[in-house]
């Protein structure tokens, strides 16, 4: 005995099969997701682990000793630790001037000084004025 054979649904338009499946959806009928605190912590550890996994493989094919002086103090490390800590003391340089402008900003705002700037042209008073 065969399985009993079915016509197949043709479309009204361009008499072609029809798909059993559901009609693709146009980007503006599609549901968008907007993006979430949670979602964002996640690709920032995603992130920071890469760069933790750069770094560990910079540190160890880096391995070869150098010679550091600082400051009179001498000693030997390996190369991949002494340019990390160079780079960490240049990072360190950069962010304590803009730290100290950032609560100077803070302190500015706060005392309520300086922060309000006129929009418009600047306005004539006085004898200067009295000259136009």
């Amino acid at each position: 005995m065969t399985a009993p054979q079915y016509p197949q649904a043709t479309s009204q338009v361009n008499n072609e099969p029809h798909s059993r499946t559901e009609p693709s959806r146009s980007p503006s009928d599609r549901r968008t997701t907007t993006r979430s605190r949670v979602g964002g912590l996640w690709v920032a550890a995603v992130l920071f682990a890469l760069v933790l996994l750069l770094l560990l493989i910079f540190l160890l094919q880096n391995g070869q000793r150098a010679e550091v002086s600082f400051f009179g103090a001498h000693g030997q490390l390996p190369m991949g630790v002494a340019l990390l800590l160079a780079a960490v003391f240049g990072i360190l340089l950069v962010a304590l001037p803009g730290t100290a402008r950032i609560m100077q900003l803070k302190m500015r705002r706060e005392r309520g000084t300086g922060t309000e700037r006129p929009t418009g042209p600047p306005r004539v008073t006085g004898e200067s004025a009295d000259r136009l």
